[in-house]
């Protein structure tokens, strides 16, 4: 029994290693919202969304025979940010942050259009301040460290994808995803805050050396 049970797990392995098995690289624009609520649970008005960069890589597998369905495991680097102004106090206000992620994600391939491959895409990252200023009139102050930012955050997101081979070993693919916070409450002070964002990127996947998995 204990051997076939050896050779059962050898042959899973196997064949879980025939997969198709790459590295993604991915960049692009990320245009972000913020929700934003103080402790008496009034929103901040007059927010307006902002164009910054985001950056990925990681690990990309098959997990099916037929290479419909993708596995991607991986690390990202979000920048997100938002402006603002409030007339009665004469105030201007804005944010610039940066956030570190792990990301694990699902695509489904949907179709193919000659070398087109076109997929579907979910995924769940957790993110968490490395950097961030907030700048209200000519005072800029360090959010690293501040309740409504310091905090681990949940990253919801889905979009579609569309993909093409330029070698044997490398293709490119561009994309769009939209993604939310789950929402981040700070009980201490009451406020909440959440992040809104849609991503339009670019990036190649590379097959492993002795992987020449056909795109």
């Amino acid at each position: 029994m204990f051997k076939n049970y050896t050779i059962l797990t050898v042959v899973l392995l196997m064949s879980f290693s025939s997969f198709c098995q790459q590295l993604y690289f991915d960049f692009g624009t990320s245009v972000t919202a913020f929700s934003y609520e103080n402790s008496q649970g009034r929103p901040l008005n007059n927010l307006l969304s902002t164009s910054k960069s985001y950056y990925g890589m990681g690990y990309r597998q098959a997990i099916n025979h037929r290479k419909t369905v993708f596995l991607s495991l991986g690390a990202s680097y979000n920048n997100y940010g938002a402006i603002g102004s409030e007339a009665s106090v004469d105030n201007f206000f804005e944010w610039d942050v940066g956030y570190l992620g792990l990301k694990a994600a699902l695509g489904l391939k949907l179709f193919e259009l000659r070398d087109l491959s076109f997929f579907a895409n979910v995924s769940m990252a957790s993110e968490f301040l490395i950097r961030g200023n907030q700048t209200i009139n000519n005072d800029v102050f360090n959010l690293v460290g501040e309740q409504a930012f310091n905090k681990t955050i949940f990253f919801l997101r889905a979009g579609v994808e569309m993909q093409y081979p330029i070698s044997r070993s490398t293709a490119i693919f561009v994309g769009y995803n939209y993604g939310q916070s789950i929402l981040i409450n700070t009980p201490d002070i009451g406020e909440t805050l959440r992040f809104n964002a849609h991503q339009f990127g670019l990036g190649f996947i590379i097959n492993l050396p002795k992987c020449y998995c056909s795109y």
